[in-house]
């Protein structure tokens, strides 16, 4: 879920990986017993988000496998990519979003997943797999993990008070419609800092397709956030978190998940800050992130031992309860606390699901166009 690096980096580390594939597959190789399977080792690499797996999940796993594992967390797409794409990374597991995986794939970054090493692999949803399959043919390297929705979170004292008690009928025009960006200003919005998670919402917003890669439309959702950008106090995709829980945010555009942590951080802090998620019926960004091994894991067997892992019903719940967001894993819902089961900002109504939206990859030339337009924006300019 969330530091920006310019594309201009990321196209380097294209052409890095090329080069750099041979030798990782060596180092792979030194790992690997004649027969292709994984030798046992002690260790585990994790490279994930903040704040997305609950750390009893990590230790209990620890202990049943005598496993010792390194967890490490990026806060954007751009950050993980960026590294992954250098073909040594240095991590066994990683949890990429699905506007980012195909691309991905295609630069030769991962190793299959064995499936037969899954046993818990048929308890994922299959429509997941199915939303999977459209970047990750026949989901061979991707194992789905989490799933969620780009959306809104608001201190509702602060919004009421600057909009005199009154939200607008399309919740989006909160944060794209200078209208209302101008009053909420002084209690501050914050952005996602990441334009793949951006520009779809903004795209949608203007009626376009969220996951155009026409420059036109691209120019036309720059615009959109230029004519806010006075009004937005900072661009973050996790920082926000805990920006609204103390209450130094009135408005984010996040993950859901993350709004309900702040959510929840408030509420223990018992600070008088009241957060509400919300699931605008015009509509919100879908995402799917998943497991994925780098090609140059030197780990691979407790990799698949940790995916197998999660996908349990009790441990996706536990995770999907301690994250607030909605599990791979289907018949963990049903296991979950009944507030985050039935709260539609994490399992949203087949009525806000109808008029949403996946978030796609974009074509090459599209991603490097809204990075350089949109750190144009950041920059004032």
């Amino acid at each position: 879920m969330k530091k920006l690096l310019v594309l201009s980096a990321i196209v380097s580390l294209l052409i890095v990986a090329c080069s750099d594939a041979g030798t990782a597959n060596k180092d792979a190789a030194s790992n690997t017993s004649n027969n292709g399977v994984m030798n046992p080792t002690d260790q585990l690499n994790i490279y994930n988000w903040s704040d997305y797996v609950d750390p009893d999940t990590v230790k209990n796993f620890e202990k049943e496998n005598n496993i010792k594992v390194r967890y490490d967390y990026y806060d954007s797409n751009e950050t993980l990519e960026a590294k992954i794409l250098i073909g040594r990374s240095g991590y066994d597991l990683v949890v990429p979003s699905i506007a980012n995986v195909g691309r991905e794939i295609k630069a030769g970054a991962y190793r299959p997943v064995d499936k037969s090493q899954l046993s818990y692999y048929n308890n994922i949803d299959p429509n997941l797999l199915k939303m999977m399959d459209k970047v990750d043919p026949g989901n061979k390297y991707a194992v789905p993990y989490f799933w969620g929705i780009n959306t809104i979170g608001i201190n509702t004292a602060m919004v009421e008070k600057a909009l005199d008690g009154k939200l607008p009928d399309n919740l989006w025009d909160l944060v794209f419609n200078p209208e209302y960006t101008h009053k909420l200003k002084n209690c501050g919005i914050s952005l996602f800092d990441s334009p793949t998670e951006l520009y779809p919402l903004a795209l949608h917003y203007l009626g376009k397709d969220p996951n155009s890669s026409e420059p036109d439309d691209i120019r036309a959702a720059t615009n959109l956030i230029k004519s806010v950008r006075n009004d937005v106090k900072r661009f973050s995709s996790s920082g926000y978190i805990d920006d609204m829980a103390r209450g130094d945010l009135c408005v984010a555009t996040g993950y859901g998940g993350d709004l309900n942590i702040a959510k929840k951080r408030a509420e223990d802090a018992k600070s008088g800050v009241h957060l509400q998620v919300l699931a605008p019926k015009e509509g919100v960004g879908i995402w799917v992130d998943s497991f994925m091994i780098p090609k140059d894991a030197q780990n691979v067997a407790n990799a698949l031992k940790y995916i197998n892992y999660t996908l349990e019903p009790k441990v996706a719940a536990k995770n999907g309860n301690y994250v607030t967001f909605a599990p791979a894993s289907k018949p963990a819902r049903a296991l979950m606390r009944s507030e985050i089961a039935s709260d539609p900002s994490i399992f949203p109504t087949q009525e806000v699901l109808d008029k949403s939206f996946i978030v796609s990859p974009k074509s090459q030339d599209a991603v490097r166009l809204a990075v350089r337009l949109f750190q144009q924006v950041k920059a004032g300019q």
